[in-house]
């Protein structure tokens, strides 16, 4: 049986792992060994990073409308209440939109839900 040489695939597979694990501080981005754990790391964390945003920026959402209702002496979940009643279907993120770019109409819709 010949010999096969299998350095060119681990390189490239090395290199790779080097392209991921670049900017990582200390033995993270030149040791393979050390690389291939951060980069399993690396990668778990940003899957967890990517359902995080989803819930802060909800969070977020819920903040500002409540400010913002508040403000028109009406409670956040009294105001989500009666848009459910009224069957006004916009949800957290629309609002937040409108009360940040378009003030004016998300507040001829706490009107609305107050009547």
């Amino acid at each position: 049986m010949t010999r096969i040489k299998r350095g060119i695939i681990s390189k490239k597979r090395h290199n790779r792992l080097f392209v991921r694990t670049k900017g990582f501080r200390m033995t993270k981005h030149r040791l393979v060994k050390v690389a291939k754990e951060a980069d399993l790391h690396a990668g778990a964390y940003a899957f967890a990073g990517r359902k995080r945003r989803k819930r802060d920026m909800r969070s977020l959402w819920i903040t500002r409308i409540s400010e913002a209702v508040k403000q028109n002496g009406i409670s956040y979940s009294v105001f989500i209440k009666q848009m459910h009643e009224k069957k006004i279907q916009l949800n957290r993120k629309m609002l937040a939109h409108l009360l940040v770019n378009k003030p004016g109409i998300f507040q001829s819709i706490v009107a609305q839900v107050k009547k």
